[in-house]
Order: structure tokens, then sequence, then C-alpha cells
């Protein structure tokens, strides 16, 4: 099966994330393997926005492990409320840093890192995962990321 994603280029990202974010909740509807869709997920949030890195770290008993990803490696565990994945997790929070090296016990898998987003995924009232999205620029994230990466991992929630 041959999977396309198409993303237009001359729009704005708020026009891209609404042209992608339909495409990939197609592309995960009625799969019903999670570790498909974050792949999926993955790889058309990497194709559409050309992130730096992005990709899910799944809760497992008292930690988070590295799930699917697209990017260079990355670390495999973290701990509640370690970084600013763990952040996300303890605090059942997006967190939006503008600049890694400023947030208090940032966890640096990748020295290029500058800027990052990390979107909570709940399973009823619990945080199931989170998707975490890095860049190599500084402040390269908004509201604007914040508001359509919690739509689509609402999504993923209601496939859980």
């Amino acid at each position: 099966m041959s999977e396309n994603l198409y993303v237009p280029q001359s729009a704005t990202k708020a026009e891209q994330y609404e042209a992608v974010l339909p495409q990939i909740e197609a592309l995960i509807s009625g799969e019903p393997d999670m570790y498909a869709n974050l792949s999926n997920i993955a790889a058309a949030l990497k194709q559409a926005f050309d992130f730096f890195w992005v990709g899910f770290y799944v809760v497992k008993g008292e930690q988070l492990v590295l799930g699917p990803f697209q990017g260079p490696i990355a670390c495999t565990r973290i701990n509640l409320g370690k970084g600013v994945c763990g952040t996300a997790w303890k605090d059942a929070t997006t967190q939006l840093v503008p600049d890694v090296d400023a947030f208090p016990g940032h966890i640096a898998c990748s020295s290029a890192s500058r800027s990052e987003i990390v979107v909570p995924v709940f399973k009823g009232s619990e945080v199931a995962m989170v998707l975490d999205v890095d860049s190599d620029q500084l402040n390269d994230f908004d509201e604007t990321d914040q508001l359509y990466l919690e739509k689509l991992m609402a999504v993923l929630s209601g496939t859980l």
C-alpha cells in the first residue's frame, strides 16, 4: 500500500497543519496497532514540517521509554519529572520551550536541539505517552504548534 502526504508549501504554518492533520487522522483511522500509528505520525510530522526530531516516549512503569521517532538517535529512558518530557508527563501539560538551555534540568539527547515542544497523550485521565518535537533553531515553536499538536494528540488519545 502506498501512502502520500500533501503539504502545501506556500501556506502559513496554520494552513499546513490544517492540510496535514486530516491526512494523518485518515492514515491512523482503523489501524489498531499503536506502534504502526506512532511510526506514521512521526514520519508524517517530520516530512511535513522538517522538524529536527519528532517522536514518542511511552509510559512504562516509572519511566518514559523511547518509542517510534524520526531523527538522530535519542535518549532511551526518561524519569518522571526529569527534562522537558518528564515534566510534561508529571504535570500532564504541554511544555513549550523556546530555549532548551534555559529549561531547568533539560536532558540534552542532542546538543543540536535548541527549542522543544512536548505534548502529553492521555488514556483516560492518565498520561500514556508524550509527543516530543525538537528544533535546531531557537524559539521555533509557538501557540500554533501547540494548538494543532494538541488536537492531533487528542485524536491519538481516542485510539488508545
